[in-house]
């Protein structure tokens, strides 16, 4: 029985402490139709050596500067060939070795898989399932209560995809699914951890303009009322959680 091919992207930029553990989790994968390609900023701190380590494993690599994350990202959804794409970027890692053998089951398939996801340290250690728990059944107009599925737990066809919003800095990811989840007609829960979350990052780092940027996203799906409304909610228990675990 043919299973469909997936993409998998990796961006990184000087991330020579995480990249690896990162390249092994995904050359572990057991999923035979799959293709690998890393895109690196043009890092200077030796990442691009150990990606050269693992060349002949990687179905495609590039090293070079670009317009910051997400413009990395549009190289990669390029560069890629598979009928689905799943981003995991550097120091995250897929939830397992024979985790798409579990969500590519039956004879049919849905636009989008999702799943949960669990945060880890800079050592690998496990902390906990993220803040938000992914809901039985997922709609775009979910999306209002926040990112209730982490992008790296989110695998969609390349037929529900658009490029990343440029406009955005930090939130583009949160744009992205949505407009997947507004095209697609099949969206299935794995009831699975799909993914390994390296805490901190990017969006940690600039959380106060990644949540306005968030909220712009917000209002241009749902309207401002109802944004305004949403975080009557929304705030107030992203706020305990980060007080009283440290992260989101």
């Amino acid at each position: 029985m043919h299973k469909p091919s997936i993409s998998i992207i990796t961006v990184v930029y000087n991330a020579a402490t995480s990249i690896e553990y990162t390249i092994q989790a995904v050359l572990a994968l057991t999923y035979p139709n799959k293709e690998y390609i890393i895109i690196d900023g043009g890092s200077t701190d030796g990442t691009v050596d150990i990606i050269k380590r693992y060349e002949r494993h990687i179905s495609k690599w590039v090293s070079g500067p670009d317009a910051g994350l997400y413009d990395a990202m549009n190289k990669g959804l390029e560069m890629s060939t598979g009928d689905f794409v799943w981003f995991i970027n550097a120091g995250d890692a897929p939830a397992s070795p024979d985790i798409l053998e579990r969500v590519f089951t039956g004879n049919s398939y849905a636009d989008i898989y999702y799943g949960d996801t669990m945060i880890i340290d800079e050592n690998g250690k496990k902390i906990g399932r993220r803040r938000l728990s992914p809901p039985s059944a997922l709609k775009w107009k979910d999306f209002r209560k926040g990112m209730l599925v982490s992008h790296q737990s989110f695998i969609a066809s390349r037929k529900v995809v658009k490029k990343y919003d440029l406009r955005y800095k930090f939130s583009s990811d949160f744009d992205w699914c949505l407009y997947a989840l507004k095209n697609a007609s099949k969206v299935q829960n794995t009831h699975l951890i799909l993914s390994l979350f390296r805490d901190g990052g990017i969006t940690k780092k600039n959380i106060i303009p990644g949540l306005k940027e968030r909220f712009q996203i917000m209002v241009k799906n749902y309207g401002l009322i109802s944004t305004l409304l949403a975080h009557l909610t929304i705030t107030p228990k992203f706020f305990w959680f980060w007080i009283k675990h440290k992260r989101f």
